[in-house]
């Protein structure tokens, strides 16, 4: 939610900006403006529009600003005020000389803003931002120093920010703060960057830096400095990037959607590498944990939407496995109901940016009230791993479009590792055991490989029901989470109403949705695992099959008891029965996808969502 670039180098400021805009496209924004300053007289240079970044590119072609090498950008989603273009970033301060961007919300606002127009100030938006910025040009006429009148500023400012700054009489410097919202240098050799992540400035450099929580940070074409709001220095670690600005290209398919689809199967593999040994599930990062991991003797797991049910997947499978307690919350739910948790509590966190406002929050309640945590997370450098006590990453490489799909298997996959590697810690499975599972894992990959190859026909499926107005899925055990995300996914993408429901709910109530031509997607559970639990489900066909519903069954290779009752069947290759949610979700993402394009939607940046949802 909203994208940050800050740069300071030679006088390719707007290269630099607009391209790392771009980048961040997928965070989701309803505008989009940049500041420079000029590299031939000295002034500072804003262009902002409403809309795509399109139209501000067109801006810029039609009045061009100068050049520099100096110089902040961003993409707003709106939250004060509408999407306009005096809404827009930057936010001018001190008679137009000083430029201000912001992502998050300032709580005290309005507060601020009395006090502003009672001493005679204007300001010409709805936004929180135009306050910090009117403020900071006070308080920089007051000291004539934009790092000390930036650290008053900050104090003062209740919620979560990233803010970052530039005055046309400090040219060569971008300041930048964070609290509670993501903020990461880029080292460059003779220029610096900031960014919301590192996507706005991989192209140019992958050494980076994550700013810590409540600290400000200065950067020079030479120099970055990093302090807290006091003003101590702070020693700061950096990070390579795993990956380049290639893996966050489209490559020549049709969307990022397609092409993070097609990369699950080396999602699976890459989070699984260097994480199996001697056919045991051994996590590295996680060794200084083995006793802490001992201790717990209860696992709650927060999220929020497709992380959540990733999670729903990964309970089923540790409580299995690892013989302790699991219980999933939703993460804006989780501290506001007081929950137990005591010292022998792990709180498992699950998010793909690891900034999801809400998680972070139930992170940093649960570790106030005692409990350990650990983090499943895909962005190197993120806030909740490194506010968390251990982390493992998933290794699933960038993913742009806002629809999760492969962050989504990769979080399944680390809950398993993990699930495995606490099973050998708590001595809970034989090795033999452990080993059959590993295995088990180790295939998928390879299986989803071949879920991809036979996708067309769903693909077909899908462009065939374009005119679809509502769609139900149901599912037992591990298949009700996969109903639920596949419900999710047509909704995020294609704008119509679907839901998910445990199939043993059907009688008591959903089934009096049923009714004649209604599609009705059923994950179907192997017979080899539950045979009890497969013919529950083959019944539960029958009865919305008897009410005329269309059902498109998704089931393994060889189950022929579903034929006779199914409109359409997709198959899945053969996977122990808590494997094949890595398998069965794939058919309704292609689903969902092709569905939403049929409509000519725009399957990578759906209406009103953003991909990081980094306020509450």
């Amino acid at each position: 939610m909203c994208g940050i670039v800050g740069y300071v180098g030679s006088d390719r400021s707007l290269e630099v900006l607009l391209g790392g805009l771009k980048r961040l496209e997928y965070r989701g924004y309803d505008s989009a403006g940049v500041a420079v300053i000029d590299a031939r007289d000295g002034s500072l240079n804003v262009a902002k529009r409403a809309g795509k970044l399109g139209v501000l590119e067109d801006e810029l072609q039609r009045h061009p600003i100068g050049n520099g090498a100096t110089g902040i950008g961003h993409t707003r989603w709106a939250t004060h005020g509408g999407p306009t273009d005096r809404n827009a970033h930057p936010h001018l301060g001190d008679d137009g000389r000083l430029a201000v961007i912001h992502n998050g919300i300032i709580e005290n606002f309005a507060a601020l803003r009395d006090e502003l127009l009672a001493e005679g100030f204007a300001f010409t938006s709805e936004t929180d931002t135009e306050v910090a910025a009117v403020l900071l040009g006070r308080e920089y006429r007051a000291t004539g120093d934009l790092v000390e009148a930036f650290r008053r500023v900050v104090s003062r400012l209740d919620g979560a920010f990233t803010l970052l700054a530039v005055h046309q009489e400090q040219p060569g410097v971008v300041v930048g703060a964070r609290r509670n919202s993501p903020l990461v240098i880029g080292l460059g050799d003779g220029e610096n960057f900031l960014g919301s992540d590192v996507a706005a400035f991989v192209e140019h450099t992958r050494r980076a830096v994550a700013i810590g929580q409540d600290q400000i940070v200065v950067i020079t074409p030479d120099e970055v400095a990093v302090t807290d709001f006091d003003g101590a220095g702070v020693e700061v670690e950096p990070f390579e990037v795993a990956w380049d600005a290639a893996a966050a290209e489209k490559g020549g398919w049709p969307s990022f959607m397609a092409k993070e689809i097609a990369e699950e199967p080396d999602a699976v593999a890459n989070t699984l590498r260097g994480r199996i040994q001697d056919g045991a599930a051994v996590i590295p990062e996680l060794s200084d944990l083995d006793e802490l991991l001992t201790g717990i003797d209860r696992i709650t797991i927060i999220a929020c939407g497709t992380a959540s049910y990733a999670g729903q997947v990964g309970a089923y499978a540790i409580e299995k496995w690892a013989r302790i307690p699991v219980e999933v919350e939703l993460s804006h739910e989780f501290r506001y109901r007081d929950p137990v948790i005591t010292p022998s509590t792990l709180v498992v966190s699950i998010s793909q940016s690891g900034e999801t406002m809400d998680t972070l929050m139930a992170v940093k309640y649960a570790k106030d009230a005692g409990a350990k945590t650990l983090s499943i997370c895909n962005t190197q450098g993120a806030t909740i791993p490194r506010e968390s006590d251990g982390a493992v990453y998933t290794h699933a490489g960038p993913e742009v479009a806002v629809a999760s799909t492969k962050a989504f298997v990769a979080q399944i996959t680390a809950l398993y590792l993990f699930g495995l590697h606490l099973a050998r810690l708590r001595g809970t499975l034989t090795s033999a055991q452990q080993a059959a599972n590993l295995d088990e894992l180790a295939d998928i990959p390879g299986k989803l490989e071949r879920v991809l190859e036979s996708s067309d026909s769903v693909a077909q499926l899908a462009r065939w029901m374009s005119d679809t107005r509502a769609v139900l899925f149901l599912g037992r055990h591990v298949g009700f989470p996969i109903a639920l995300e596949g419900a999710l996914k047509l909704k995020e993408l294609a704008y119509i109403h679907a839901e998910g429901f445990a199939a043993g709910e059907l009688k008591h109530g959903p089934i009096a949705l049923i009714e004649a031509g209604q599609p009705v997607f059923v994950v179907v559970p192997s017979p080899r695992g539950s045979d009890e639990m497969h013919k529950k489900v083959v019944s539960n066909i029958q009865e919305i099959r008897a009410r005329g519903a269309r059902v498109l069954a998704i089931a393994e290779e060889g189950d022929a008891a579903v034929l006779p009752f199914a409109d359409e069947v997709v198959r899945i290759p053969l996977a122990a029965p808590l494997f094949e949610p890595l398998l069965a979700v794939i058919p309704l993402q292609v689903f969902a996808m092709e569905l939403a394009a049929a409509k000519g939607l725009d399957v990578d940046q759906p209406r009103n969502l953003a991909k990081s949802v980094t306020v509450e």
